[in-house]
């Protein structure tokens, strides 16, 4: 390993051990919440975008000193294209989340007795999700850079929390907002899943909301983000 390498180690691990923790998250209570809720959808969706919600405010604080805890290929990014990170890192931040992605689903189906690996059945797509998609990631982008600004890592925890808490509900898509754990959901077939052949519409939607949602942080802060 190179020194460089080593000295960013730490922030690789946050990263992937985030990722990881998140998905089981969203994963294990989707399953928890669509086996108590007895059919009822939206019990279910409430039980997982609280579960979400809270998750992410813990691992925001707790991982944020060490890597910024992006846990999202479309923050890592624009970190990168706003030198906030070096491109170098890039590579090392985005393998550890789609790895910690991929471990999560598999750790969530570990602990309710399910298949490790799925390929899931539950389709996402057309224009009304795909627009849902470009809102979520939009805000999710606005809220961080407009929010980070303010340099107070535990507002900005729970700024991303409730906001994502709320996007489950009033976008179409459920706010996945996120390219490696959409990549991660299509290996389950459970509540939180996707359809492998839906992941890229979602993906291309993510990346055009994170360019809308840093513009717009942009033209807010003067071109000083």
């Amino acid at each position: 390993m190179s020194r460089s390498n080593s000295v960013h180690y730490p922030a690789y691990l946050s990263e992937t051990l985030g990722t990881l923790i998140l998905l089981a998250v969203v994963v294990g209570s989707g399953i928890m919440g669509e086996q108590l809720a007895q059919g009822n959808t939206a019990v279910a969706l409430l039980a997982n975008s609280l579960a979400t919600g809270c998750a992410l405010f813990v691992l925001i604080t707790l991982f944020g000193p060490l890597s910024g805890a992006h846990f999202n290929p479309v923050v890592t990014l624009l970190s990168a294209w706003q030198k906030q990170l070096t491109w170098s890192q890039v590579p090392g931040y985005l393998i550890g989340q789609v790895v910690g992605a991929l471990l999560g689903v598999a750790l969530a189906h570990g602990m309710f007795d399910l298949a490790l690996i799925q390929q899931s059945t539950h389709i996402r797509t057309g224009g009304p999700q795909w627009l849902g998609e470009i809102t979520a990631t939009a805000g999710l982008i606005l809220v961080i850079q407009c929010i980070a600004t303010r340099g107070k890592l535990e507002l900005t925890a729970a700024c991303v929390a409730l906001y994502i808490t709320a996007a489950y509900w009033f976008t179409s898509s459920t706010s996945f907002a996120n390219p490696a754990v959409t990549l991660a959901r299509s290996f389950t077939n459970t509540f939180a899943g996707i359809a492998p052949s839906d992941v890229a519409g979602f993906v291309m939607a993510q990346l055009i909301g994170a360019g809308v949602g840093g513009g717009l942080a942009r033209c807010l802060h003067g071109g000083k983000q």
